[in-house]
């Protein structure tokens, strides 16, 4: 058991809450049963299971490295107000292949919740991938996965240049709706495609004006009373089932 929160191991977990070390290890830290059961359902690389004493694991399939500490030593590295006691080092997964017909993609979403959500949303919508452009909050941050419940793991997200994406997607023949509140088109009049990749923009800026230029489509939802807009996650999940349904 280990009993110090300056125990070697103990330091190394505390690192994953940044981002620099989620990166040079290629590996990240989850707390909780559920989001750990759907890691493990989804057949993502579990590397060890972190238990805190007297906390009983669900008995699975699979025989996993387990390190048991202690109250203390848990609660250093938990970053939930009301921890579970369990939590797990997961390896990072790629995807270099993706394959589908709807597409998200995403021009620099900052905030953890947002992405979250928006990554819940997008797997209950039946999109089949995820694409994550410059400037959009690690996927791997611990409130973003959180606000997946679990997502996280069942749909491929990738990190990659927008525009470059773009132009890709068009000439394999899809349609590039972009979500935009000037010189846009009411998404109910636009005809339903097979194949669409939408991009949705930073909470405050919006999509950048070269992804805008080189969308085949602007969408708008439409605003019926006084606010400005709705929240990007909002507005994804109404975009994605029109588009999907």
């Amino acid at each position: 058991m280990l009993t110090s929160v300056k125990n070697d191991k103990v330091k190394n977990w505390k690192k994953l809450h940044n981002r620099k070390e989620r990166v040079n290890t290629g590996t990240f830290l989850i707390e909780g049963f559920h989001l750990i059961e759907e890691a493990i359902q989804s057949n993502w690389d579990v590397q060890e299971l972190i238990i805190q004493e007297g906390v009983t694991a669900p008995v699975w399939d699979v025989d996993y490295p387990i390190v048991t500490v202690t109250e203390n030593v848990f609660n250093h590295i938990t970053q939930t107000k009301t921890p579970q006691g369990i939590a797990a080092v997961i390896k990072g997964k790629e995807f270099p292949i993706i394959t589908g017909e709807k597409y998200l993609l995403l021009d620099a979403i900052q905030d953890p919740g947002n992405l979250g959500t928006i990554i819940r949303t997008a797997d209950a919508a039946g999109f089949d991938a995820v694409i994550l452009g410059e400037g959009t909050v690690d996927v791997y941050n611990d409130k973003v996965i959180r606000a997946t419940q679990g997502s996280i793991f069942h749909i491929p997200i990738v990190q990659a240049n927008l525009l470059d994406r773009v132009t890709v997607l068009q000439q394999e023949g899809f349609s590039v709706w972009a979500s935009a509140l000037a010189n846009a088109k009411d998404f109910h009049t636009l005809e339903k495609q097979e194949k669409v990749a939408l991009i949705l923009g930073n909470e405050g800026a919006g999509i950048r004006k070269e992804l805008l230029e080189a969308a085949d489509e602007l969408v708008k939802i439409p605003i019926y009373g006084k606010a400005e807009s709705l929240n990007v996650s909002i507005a994804a999940g109404i975009l994605m089932y029109h588009i999907k349904g």
